[in-house]
């Protein structure tokens, strides 16, 4: 029994080095939304900053640059508001920002809102916790898991593997947001997902050290380039954008007027088929609920998709267009 017990604790370990999540912008099977694609109706219209230090580490350390400060002092709050730009404002070791929207946002068909943060190339990447609230003042963090190794420090201008990172913003580039889906907290009794007022943006610190490290919802050490001790410390929040809210909760990332695109069965046995796809469709694929793919392939001429070998649960089928996201619909395997 013993013997056993080892050989499951082997194969979840190994399932967990394997584990893909989607990759860069860009690439086949990535979520990264673009600012400007029409999903969006809203952006942040209000931010406040709590300033994290320059060097968590070394709470003492002035960048040489900007001396009089120990803290991330690049950019404005202003500048996290509105559509994204590029234009950030800098958070620092464990800062933290909270933006607000003149509606609130609700849980709808496929993701609800995107996270743009400014990094300059697809591998060096700062990344934050993403929490949510109903009333300001109660907050439910998103679940997120990195898979990065943590037995050395990714060093300052060190670099990441998106596929190892799942619901931390800043996964993507500058310019492509990092989606989230409020589905996912639908059982938390803190926050009313239909009814989103605020969210909260906190920034991974990135050490390894146990005196400073944070984790993902797994337990795991987020190990992200660290120290960064300069004035742009930390995460750079460039804009939040708004997909679903209490006024509109549709989904079209390309051409709202085209043919609307639905599944059935929804709860789903053994295939879903897809009715009102366009010719242009050449890709899919589906993830579970934590964002993990589960299948994907070329799109052929049929609209049947096998389900045989997906295990029951909550899944999402991402469809794309000339390589680029059209649609994400949620679906049940029973």
């Amino acid at each position: 029994m013993q013997k056993n017990l080892y050989i499951l604790v082997f194969l979840l370990f190994t399932l967990q080095l394997w584990a893909q999540y989607p990759p860069a912008a860009g690439q086949i099977g990535s979520t990264a939304i673009s600012k400007d694609t029409n999903i969006f109706i809203e952006w942040a219209n209000s931010c406040s900053i709590s300033r994290g230090y320059i060097n968590i580490s070394d709470s003492s350390f002035e960048d040489p640059d900007n001396p009089g400060t120990n803290r991330a002092s690049y950019g404005n709050a202003s500048d996290a508001c509105g559509i994204a730009d590029n234009n950030a404002v800098s958070l620092g070791d464990h800062g933290m920002a909270v933006l607000s929207f003149a509606h609130p946002i609700a849980n709808g068909p496929g993701f609800d809102f995107v996270v743009f943060e400014n990094s300059f190339d697809d591998n060096y990447l700062e990344l934050a916790f993403v929490e949510v609230s109903s009333d300001g003042i109660h907050f439910v963090r998103f679940p997120s898991v990195s898979l990065t190794q943590t037995n050395t420090q990714i060093q300052s201008f060190g670099t990441l593997d998106a596929t190892k990172l799942h619901n931390l913003a800043g996964k993507y580039r500058v310019l492509y947001g990092t989606p989230f889906d409020l589905s996912e907290l639908q059982d938390s009794s803190a926050i009313d997902i239909m009814h989103i007022t605020h969210i909260r943006i906190v920034d991974v610190i990135g050490s390894i050290a146990e005196a400073y490290s944070t984790h993902d919802s797994q337990g795991h050490i987020v190990n992200d380039p660290f120290p960064t001790p300069f004035w742009t410390s930390g995460f750079d929040l460039d804009a939040v954008g708004v997909i679903n809210n209490s006024i509109n909760t549709g989904i079209e990332v390309n051409n709202p007027s085209k043919t609307e695109i639905t599944i059935f069965p929804n709860p789903a046995i053994d295939y879903i088929t897809i009715q009102g796809l366009s010719s242009t469709v050449n890709y899919i694929q589906i993830t579970d609920a934590y964002g993990k793919i589960v299948k994907q392939s070329n799109f052929s001429s049929s609209s049947k998709i096998n389900l045989e070998n997906i295990s029951k649960g909550l899944y999402c089928i991402l469809l794309y267009e000339n390589n680029k996201l059209l649609k994400s619909i949620k679906f049940l395997k029973k």
